[in-house]
Parts: C-alpha cells; sequence; structure tokens
C-alpha cells in the first residue's frame, strides 16, 4: 500500500516538475488570442513572417542601405544606431536603416529550428525581399552583434560592410584561451554565471530558469543595475519609458529571450576566432566597437578576438559601458566610419 502511495506522489511530483520547465505555446501574432499585427511583414521561405521598420532616406533613393539586428530583449523599434543619430544625417549620409524583429521577438514568428545560421539567412533573405541590391551593410547591438559573426560566415559575398557593437561573447568558443575565458566568465555576477551555464549545458532547463523565483536568474533579463557602467547609469537615468516595450516577448518568453540565450551561450558550429578574411581586397570593411567599462561582454576577450582578427578595426571606447550606442555622438561617429569611403 506504501509503495502505490509512494508512486503516485512521485508520478504527481514528475508531472508538476515537467508542466514546471515546459514552455507555453507561443502566443503567434495574428493567431485567434494572439497579439495584434501592426507591423509591415515579409514572408520567408519556410512560411514565417519577419516584421521591420525603416528609417532614413527611401530604398529606392538611398545608395547605402543597411540591415540594422537588434539585441538580446529588444525588438525592431530599439535601432539605437538610427533613433540616436542627429536629425538629418541619414539624409546626408543617403543612407536607409532597416531594423527587424529576430525569430519570435516583437511580431516576428518564432523559429524552433532557429541557429547562427538561419538568422543570417533570415538576414539575407529580408534583404531580397526588399531589393536592397546585391549588397548591404550589417550592424548589430550586443546579441545583435554576436549575430553578425554569423553574417560574415554564412553571407560574406552579400556584405558591403560589418559592424559589430559590443558583441556577446560565448565563453565556450574554442578559440578563446581556456584561462582567460574561465576569469572573464567568473567576474560575472554568480546569478549570470548560473544563468548562461544554464543555458549552454542544460539549454532545456533555461525557461524554468529564467522565470523561476527560487534563484536570482539573468541580471540582465531582470535589469539588475549591478551589471551597468556608471555611464550605462547616466544614460538610462536620462532615456524615456519605452512604449513599446511590452511587445518584445508578447509571443513568448520561451521563443524570444529564452532561444536567445540558448543559441548565443550553446555549442556554436564555427567558431568566430576560426574566420578568415572574407574580403581579403579590403574594399569591405568590418568595425569592431567596445566600451573598455563594459559590465556585461568583457573587454579582455573582446581584445583578444581584435588581436587574432586583425582584418577587423577594433574601436575601444575609454569609460564608455555597454549602452553607448545610445549617445549621440558615438552613434554618429560609428556610422560614418562604416559608410565613408565607400561607393
Amino acid at each position: 500500500m506504501l509503495s502505490k502511495i509512494a508512486s503516485v506522489l512521485l508520478i504527481g511530483i514528475l508531472a508538476l516538475a515537467y508542466k514546471a520547465i515546459k514552455p507555453p505555446a507561443p502566443r503567434r501574432c495574428g493567431s485567434p488570442g494572439g497579439p495584434p499585427i501592426t507591423a509591415p511583414r515579409i514572408k520567408l521561405r519556410d512560411g514565417r513572417h519577419l516584421a521591420y521598420k525603416e528609417y532614413g532616406v527611401s530604398r529606392e533613393l538611398a545608395n547605402k542601405k543597411i540591415v540594422y539586428i537588434h539585441g538580446f530583449g529588444s525588438c525592431r523599434h530599439d535601432t539605437v544606431i538610427a533613433t540616436n543619430l542627429p536629425s538629418g544625417l541619414l539624409e546626408e549620409l543617403g543612407a536607409y536603416i532597416v531594423s527587424f524583429d529576430r525569430a519570435g521577438y516583437g511580431e516576428s514568428d518564432g523559429d524552433p529550428k532557429r541557429s547562427v545560421k538561419s538568422l543570417a539567412l533570415d538576414v539575407e533573405e529580408l534583404a531580397d525581399n526588399l531589393e536592397l541590391g546585391s549588397k548591404f551593410y550589417v550592424m548589430g547591438f550586443s546579441m545583435g552583434g554576436q549575430a553578425v559573426w554569423g553574417c560574415l560566415k554564412f553571407i560574406p559575398h552579400r556584405l558591403a560592410g560589418a559592424t559589430l557593437l559590443t558583441p556577446v561573447i560565448n565563453y565556450w568558443w574554442h578559440g578563446l584561451p581556456y584561462n582567460m575565458s574561465v576569469k572573464a566568465y567568473y567576474e560575472q555576477l554568480p546569478q549570470d554565471q548560473w544563468a548562461v551555464r544554464v543555458a549552454h549545458y542544460v539549454p532545456w532547463l533555461t525557461y524554468w530558469w529564467f522565470t523561476q523565483n527560487w534563484f536570482p536568474s539573468s541580471s540582465v533579463v531582470h535589469a539588475n543595475p549591478a551589471v551597468l557602467s556608471p555611464q550605462d547609469l547616466s544614460i538610462v537615468s536620462n532615456s524615456v519609458q519605452k512604449e513599446h516595450q511590452s511587445q518584445v516577448s508578447q509571443q513568448g518568453e520561451h521563443e524570444s529571450i529564452c532561444r536567445d540565450a540558448m543559441i548565443g551561450f550553446g555549442t556554436w558550429d564555427f567558431d568566430p576566432l576560426d574566420l578568415h578574411n572574407p574580403f581579403p581586397d579590403n574594399t569591405t570593411q568590418v568595425h569592431l566597437w567596445q566600451g573598455a567599462d563594459d559590465l556585461i561582454v568583457p573587454v579582455m576577450l573582446q581584445r583578444y578576438i581584435a588581436q587574432k582578427l586583425p582584418w577587423i578595426q577594433y574601436h575601444e571606447l575609454p569609460g564608455a559601458g555597454h549602452l553607448f550606442p545610445n549617445i549621440e555622438e558615438v552613434s554618429a561617429t560609428i556610422i560614418k566610419t562604416q559608410l565613408k569611403d565607400t561607393k
């Protein structure tokens, strides 16, 4: 009798545990009961949709066209390189920028097969649907900056230039020196060590870890000011509340921020440090910008990557944290640097 009761209790506990770790079904935009579709969208070959937003000169008239890739916990509206530029600069440069919701964010459909490569192919297909031409620029911030590595690997033939803005680093890239990677890893807050550890080793637990209330979870997810530099704190204190913030994960946290972490800190099928210069004729420039006081992305690892890949032009900003693209003069310098001396 006792064994039967124990079996029933065990089954009940396992059922509750499974329910806790199993992500809910995504709330697809435009589906019954799902969020509304308010943005223009393109349809991809696999049937998914990508929502996008345009800035600057019309794409028909622009001579420089940029695809912008947003960061972690953001969406198409968070195009820091466009929204923080001096008025009229994009028109002066003849530049057009399109930002899009990465799969599962905002109003873009989720992608259960999402990978580093699939995102690069999404960028290419977006550019083709919008008729941006044979070559275009890519710019990405933070986790979106990390995604630019995929573009350099999988679609370099389509790039007129690339800008990585404080791109997130995967501590398990094999090209990073072990002792340096471990040192940088343990300089994170303990809860962030656990967050990336879970995403890397037990990705199926990521949703539960990011949403449970028993232990401290990711500082970035929960906007812990401890991971912000003095400059970052100043930027945040002077920023206005984002009206679109509720749209970021409206389809479900699993399809957006959790899958982002699982891919960003998961096992990659290539290592950025193994990349050879995809532009040996030097007609295409790649720039990497990093704040010296960034508490989210370790500057020591970024310096090492820049040293190992000398074909990348490295720009380190003294006193800057993670949010430096939000500063108007810095964003102006970044976009001018990428677009200068290009045809």
